[in-house]
């Protein structure tokens, strides 16, 4: 007997949409894929939101190792990781599983191990949703794509050149990004934040990068400043108990504002 209404299993036979299909170039090979907020939505619109649950059940680091990130003036020292994860897909009394792996590149190490679970646990958890069909990638197995709906020949794929040049567009973009990210938290002053803001050279990288990619960066900006404004306030308010404490005596003053306004 079956866990699945009529309308569920109509669902799940159902051909995956063409414009859910997304492309991007591994080694000589152009791959097709869903991306993991579609698995997600698919399975909330035909389980029920409330009737399917996700579970990881391993999640490890299988490699951590120092490299470079970036290219010519842009190059700098990072980092790589690597993890590998489960996850368990529970539908009423139905369980599927699926395993998955996850890269991460990052100056900032809490940032590579970061960007590799969540990727790690996506792949496994589309893996797992996979099994049940069609709208969850299944369809994208078949070389031919035949239950893709609105299915165009391989040979419309886009061609290799075109692939390597958006692959290549889209990791620059991510180190430009990064290096921004980088150069913003070395600023240890809002005065210092604002300069770096407004500073010619700075606007015109930001430029270079898309639109969301520069909100992003921008809700980086005005995250950290709200923090250096907060630390600035904390260190005032200490010199201040420093002058109520050792009324006249400068020199104690001037060296405790100094080594505030220093961040020592």
């Amino acid at each position: 007997m079956t866990e699945f209404t009529e309308t569920q299993l109509e669902a799940l036979k159902a051909p995956l949409a063409r414009d859910a299909v997304k492309t991007r170039e591994q080694g000589k090979s152009i791959l097709s894929y869903i991306e993991a907020w579609h698995a997600i939505d698919e399975a909330n619109r035909i389980f029920g939101f409330d009737a399917w649950d996700r579970e990881t059940i391993e999640c490890r680091c299988v490699m951590e190792w120092e490299r470079k990130i970036g290219q010519g003036q842009y190059q700098r020292d990072g980092w790589g990781v690597t993890y590998t994860a489960k996850v368990r897909i529970t539908v009423g009394r139905i369980i599927r599983e699926g395993t998955g792996a996850g890269h991460g590149i990052d100056a900032d190490l809490g940032l590579a191990h970061e960007s590799a679970i969540k990727e790690a646990e996506s792949d496994a958890m589309k893996r797992a949703l996979m099994t049940f069909g069609n709208p969850f990638g299944l369809a994208l197995y078949d070389k031919t794509q035949s239950n893709v709906e609105g299915t165009t020949p391989p040979t419309s794929q886009p061609p290799k050149q075109e692939a390597q040049k958006a692959a290549s567009k889209d990791q620059t973009n991510r180190e430009l990004y990064a290096k921004l990210v980088e150069d913003m938290r070395l600023c240890k002053a809002t005065a210092d934040l604002a300069r770096w803001w407004k500073d010619a050279e700075c606007v015109q990288l930001r430029k270079r990068l898309p639109t969301d990619w520069q909100k992003n960066l921008h809700d980086e900006f005005t995250k950290l400043g709200f923090d250096l404004r907060r630390q600035e306030d904390a260190s005032r308010g200490i010199v201040q108990d420093i002058q109520d404490t050792f009324p006249g005596s400068r020199t104690v003053d001037e060296r405790v504002l100094s080594t505030l306004e220093a961040g020592e």
